[in-house]
Formats: structure tokens, sequence, C-alpha cells
């Protein structure tokens, strides 16, 4: 079993991933990668059903920066555990651009990174292991209430105690 989770349950998946060469359903919510997007910007800027970006490792945001807020979901890949980059995009999609869409982490999701996607934005958790599933909506992948540096979360107000300007506490920490 496999799952979805945004805000600690499993939701259903209405979005639909086409080839790009396959023709797009014209009501329901659709997913498509950045390549289809810029080939068909025009005919996909107009519209109506909700749109959702698929951005694999090593995409950009080149050529995207316009129409950011035009997704109401961008899901980013993490291929391998080891593989880093979505991190840096989705703070990038949040902090420089102020993409307020629904963020999906994708691909290799594990247990430790959770916390750590959720500083950078990500709301949203496409989960394999049904070990990491079910531990996620039971609440027992808790955030990480000390950090060393500010992140792309703006529900958290997080405040330097005194002495040591480098530690940032979440209150109630």
């Amino acid at each position: 079993m496999s799952g979805l989770v945004k805000n600690g349950a499993v939701i259903a998946d209405v979005w639909s991933r086409p080839a790009d060469d396959a023709a797009l359903p014209t009501d329901a919510p659709v997913v498509v990668s950045k390549a289809r997007f810029l080939a068909e910007a025009g005919d996909l800027r107009g519209r109506n059903a909700p749109l959702g970006l698929s951005l694999r490792a090593g995409d950009t945001l080149d050529g995207l920066e316009g129409d950011l807020n035009r997704f109401a979901l961008i899901a980013l890949d993490f291929p391998a555990y080891t593989d880093g980059r979505a991190y840096s995009l989705a703070r990038l999609l949040r902090e420089r651009h102020g993409y307020t869409g629904d963020l999906r982490a994708e691909g290799d999701v594990l247990w430790d990174q959770i916390p750590l996607m959720k500083r950078c934005g990500f709301d949203e958790f496409a989960i394999r292991d049904d070990r990491v599933l079910n531990a996620l909506v039971e609440g027992r992948i808790q955030d990480v209430p000390v950090h060393y540096q500010p992140a792309g979360r703006e529900d958290v107000e997080i405040q330097p105690p005194g002495a040591r300007p480098w530690l940032r506490l979440e209150p109630g920490a």
C-alpha cells in the first residue's frame, strides 16, 4: 500500500498524469511535465480545470517564473534519498517566487527526511512505504523544534535566543 498524505491524513490523488504526447482531459485536474507546459503554454494557460506541474531532479524554474501561480500543484521528484535538489527547488518556490499552491514530494520520500521537507515548504507527501505512511498519519514523525538557520515555513515564528544568535527555537520548544 502506498498513499498520499496531507495535513496528517491520507487523501485521494485526484490528479491525472497523461504522457506528454497524450490528449489532456478538459475538465479534470492534470499534471504536466515542464517540457509539455513550455511547448503548449498558450493552450495550457487558458485551461479552466486545475493545472499541476511535475518537476524532475535537474529541472530548473527557468521559463516558468511568470506562470508559477497558474499551478495548483507542483510535484517535485526525489529520485533517490541522496538527491537533495528538490529541497532547493522547494525553497526557491516558496521563498523567492512566493508560490502558495500545494507542493508535493514524490519518489524516494523517507521517514527521516519529512521534517526537513516540511521546513522547506512541502505540504503533500507521496509515500511508498507503509511504515512511513502509518508513522506520518499517526503523528510519529515529529518536526525538529531547534534549528540553526531559518527556513521557508511561514506558519512558524523562529526566534533567536539571547547569546547564541545562530540557534533558533520554535515557540514552545
